[in-house]
């Protein structure tokens, strides 16, 4: 007998109605997500990680240790951000130490050498191949078309 018509002849239609994912549920409550989402705002330097400021799978793990006695593998960390809203893409890639004075400066004295670096080298190709003119490759014969060109 299938199970749904057992589950449906004991309790009714309501029997059918989901239970929800039958997945491992997480281990920190509303509150404590909230206090995560706060924590990875700040930065990970605020938390004691070193002068990058990059948010790594690794880092965010031991956070969650620090914070709340729970442990997570990577791979579950991975999911609890992305349920918590949050992606893996790198979204400024930028100093954190920069300000307008020193982005200004650097337009006015640095940037025009690299503008002109980048123009000296003449035109050319990416590409390391000679390209091929429609001359010098003939179809091999015999045959319709041998000895002309495939350009």
């Amino acid at each position: 007998m299938y199970r749904w018509r057992r589950a449906i002849g004991e309790g009714g239609v309501e029997a059918l109605a989901s239970k929800g994912s039958s997945g491992a549920s997480c281990r920190l409550d509303d509150d404590q997500l909230r206090r995560l989402g706060d924590a990875l705002d700040r930065g990970p330097v605020a938390h004691g990680f070193g002068p990058d400021q990059r948010w790594t799978l690794a880092r965010i793990t031991e956070l969650f240790d620090r914070l709340f006695g729970v442990r997570y593998t990577l791979r579950g960390t991975s999911y609890l951000l992305h349920r918590m809203g949050f992606s893996p893409q790198v979204l400024a890639r930028r100093a954190a130490e920069q300000g307008p004075a020193q982005i200004a400066d650097w337009h006015t004295r640095r940037w025009p050498s690299v503008r002109d670096e980048r123009w000296r080298s003449g035109p050319g190709s990416a590409s390391r191949t000679r390209r091929v003119r429609c001359c010098d490759r003939r179809r091999p014969g015999p045959g319709p078309g041998a000895g002309t060109s495939r350009w």
